[in-house]
């Protein structure tokens, strides 16, 4: 029990890191104030603002480098096809949260995208069931799991290497990792280095897939601090209300 313990613990760390890399990436450029616009509590801001310049040079001079190098070599169809790929192994989480959320229609969808993708899209590498069958992905998380079931999002933090985050988004972010199968199958030596493997292909493909957004965000924000954690919590706030229809 101790052994699956700790390589849940280990493996959620590294799950975790892959999409949180490029998190300072996601928020689009600030403009007018959106549906969803707030001002938002940030007790934790001094933590959170070294942590935010922290992940900032991380990208800057690690993994833009490396993503843009990895984009040289390899053409932007190879990569959408490994991004397919990634999406296809990451099918679990989305079809237990929306089971979680009762679902039934879209949990139902995602089994069914599995299945299509993993054979005739040549184990995932291409999204055959969204282009010949009309099956679109129903991104889901725990997180957005708990929000639906009222459970308060907590104050918002900037975690070092996974980036913005809030309370009830690091419990779902623990939750979903959770939910990898290879450390309940393989021993600890091998579903830890393979976890880590796939959490640094994985950053290293979706950056190279948005090399550009960052800078976009950089060049319109006064405050770029500001302008990240507000495109967070407004992404946030607009797929928890799209769940909760």
């Amino acid at each position: 029990m101790l052994k699956i313990i700790s390589a849940f613990l280990l493996v959620a760390m590294t799950v975790m890191v892959a999409p949180a890399f490029a998190d300072p990436a996601a928020p689009p450029p600030p403009g007018p104030p959106g549906e969803y616009a707030q001002s938002y509590g940030d007790p934790l801001a001094p933590f959170n603002e070294k942590m935010f310049w922290f992940n900032l040079k991380l990208d800057k001079f690690v993994l833009h480098p490396v993503a843009s190098g990895y984009a040289f070599v390899l053409p932007k169809p190879a990569r959408e096809s490994v991004g397919n790929f990634f999406d296809n192994v990451n099918f679990i989480p989305r079809f237990a949260n929306n089971l979680f959320q009762l679902r039934m229609a879209d949990a139902g969808g995602e089994v069914a995208r599995f299945g299509i993708n993993s054979t005739l899209g040549v184990g995932g590498l291409f999204d055959v069931a969204d282009s010949w069958f009309g099956l679109k992905q129903h991104n889901d998380d725990f997180g957005l799991t708990l929000g639906h079931y009222g459970v308060g999002q907590g104050a918002y933090i900037v975690w070092p290497f996974l980036g913005p985050s809030t309370i009830r988004d690091t419990v779902g972010y623990a939750t979903d990792s959770a939910m990898w199968p290879l450390p309940y199958f393989v021993p600890w030596y091998v579903s830890i280095p393979t976890g880590a493997g796939k959490a640094v292909i994985e950053a290293v493909n979706y950056r190279s897939l948005h090399l550009n957004l960052f800078e976009e965000v950089d060049r319109y924000a006064i405050d770029l601090y500001g302008a990240v954690q507000d495109g967070y919590m407004q992404r946030r706030t607009a797929q928890l209300k799209e769940v909760s229809e």
